[in-house]
């Protein structure tokens, strides 16, 4: 009787244990190996106030499929909760100010509600304005997303709408982020277009005449009640893999024989395992650090990928602390402000189930959770400083912009060191040629937030698509193994 292919799989984030999950479907007999104590990478919740509140991850996008399908699969479709309707602002020039109609991605479409909102100077929605008449700006290759954008619209759509967009995503700056990788739907208007701005404004005009045909607009956003990490305890415990924590994996070998040698454990504990197929989803440097013994060219690449870290300030207030009552989801900054938060959002007010969770926790007191981020790429000194140093400076630019005149009753600061991926230009051939390189070592992919995506549907996709391929590349591999792995 042939064995089941053995799989091994590096890294138990979302992507990580999706792959599992689908090598198991497949039949495949998986292990999970996690260098942390805990699964689900940059997933992660605890309570603040007594109400679980996201630590990282809040929400996954609902227009794509695959993370919404994925949570269907698993049974959790009763657990889909919706942010409350209610738009983010942007703080800019000294206070908060809606975003203006007719943008994309802080690309803005309609000269007129750009002026309006008061987001950019006078000077600056003038410059922006010059777009409609200026010259075809060439794009032949990738760019960064600030230099093309510079060049049609100026410096303030850039810096006051388009990095603080990209900011949330990426905690990147512009002058350095992929246009085709970070902006796809900007990109073929640069290469194609002559305007960029009449070009926005018939991508919003489009979107606004399908929503018009719709009854129930689709919201853009879900999460799961009890935060994500439910999504996480879900495929760890339906995967059927063997799940190992605290278990990280210093050495990568193809063995000659068809088979792939991973070393397990410190180096004054080591033990090996043989398998027949192995998914890499960790992060890229720890990527580029296994291949680099067989596969240099590929870890070059992807030693290439820089990392930006960040971290979450999460604060609780009693209601009472606020001079008036919060709307909207949040509201985003720009780094220009030079304040020290990115972005906040507000959680009890953007999620309903958070609201109806402090209410049970604390009855006739009324509590407020709010979220801030702090951290881009290059301010890695700000987050040198304590947790308390932290709570404080983001508490100071809440109290500035909201009007709050209480101290938060309890704060959480929860560090992502070398968390989120940076797409700079070039980021899709970089990524294409590691991708070449390892093509001759057949039974071996790639997934996460490095490759094709840093959303968590992204993530879902490229996992589901390493998965396939391992299963196709190691289908009839029911030979005894070179040797018996260690139990661990």
């Amino acid at each position: 009787m042939e064995r089941k292919q053995r799989v091994a799989v590096v890294g138990g984030g979302v992507a990580g244990l999706t792959a599992a999950y689908r090598l198991t479907k497949g039949g495949a007999e998986v292990t999970v190996f996690e260098s942390a104590p805990r699964l689900g990478g940059k997933i992660d919740v605890s309570e603040v106030a007594g109400v679980p509140v996201d630590a990282g991850a809040e929400s996954v996008l609902a227009r794509r499929p695959e993370a919404l399908d994925l949570i269907f699969e698993l049974g959790l479709a009763d657990r889909i909760v919706h942010p409350a309707p209610g738009p983010a602002a942007i703080y800019s020039r000294g206070r908060l100010r809606a975003f203006p109609h007719d943008h994309v991605m802080g690309v803005p479409g309609n000269p007129v509600a750009l002026a309006r909102s008061g987001v950019l100077s006078p000077a600056g929605a003038l410059r922006a304005g010059l777009d409609l008449f200026l010259p075809r700006t060439p794009v032949r290759a990738d760019v960064p997303v600030g230099a093309y954008i510079r060049a049609r619209m100026g410096d303030e759509v850039v810096d006051r709408l388009v990095e603080p967009m990209l900011g949330g995503v990426y905690a990147g700056r512009a002058d350095r982020l992929s246009l085709d990788a970070t902006l796809p739907q900007i990109a073929p208007l640069a290469r194609n277009e002559r305007s960029l701005m009449r070009a926005v404004r018939g991508i919003t005009r489009a979107q606004a005449e399908r929503a018009a045909r719709t009854t129930e607009p689709a919201p853009v956003f879900a999460t799961l009640r009890g935060g994500l990490a439910t999504l996480i305890d879900a495929l760890a415990g339906q995967s059927g893999a063997v799940v190992q924590t605290s278990a990280t994996v210093r050495e990568l070998y193809p063995d000659g024989a068809g088979t792939w040698r991973l070393t397990i454990g410190s180096a004054h504990d080591p033990r090996q395992e043989t398998v027949d197929g192995v998914v890499l989803a960790c992060p890229a440097p720890a990527t580029a650090r296994l291949l680099r013994p067989f596969a240099p060219a590929a870890a070059a690449e992807l030693g290439g990928i820089d990392y930006a870290s960040m971290a979450v300030v999460t604060l609780a207030y009693p209601a009472s602390a606020f001079s008036r009552p919060l709307s909207g989801s949040g509201f985003l900054v720009p780094a220009r402000e030079n304040l020290s938060i990115k972005a906040a959002t507000f959680s009890s007010v953007k999620w309903p189930w958070i609201a109806e969770e402090l209410r049970a926790a604390h009855p006739g007191t009324g509590m407020v959770a709010v979220r801030c981020s702090i951290g881009r790429i290059g301010e890695e000194a700000v987050l040198q400083r304590s947790d308390e140093e932290l709570a404080a400076l983001a508490a100071a630019d809440l109290a500035a912009i909201c009007g709050i005149t209480g101290a938060p009753v309890e704060t959480r600061v929860s560090r992502w060191g070398g968390g989120l991926p940076q797409y700079d230009a070039g980021h899709g051939d970089r990524v294409a040629r590691a991708h070449t390189a390892l093509a001759p070592h057949s039974g071996l992919a790639l997934c996460g937030a490095a490759y094709g995506g840093v959303g968590i549907p992204a993530c879902i996709a490229g996992a589901a698509e390493a998965a396939r391929r391992i299963l196709a590349e190691t289908a009839g591999s029911g030979r005894p193994a070179p040797f018996a792995p260690t139990d661990p």
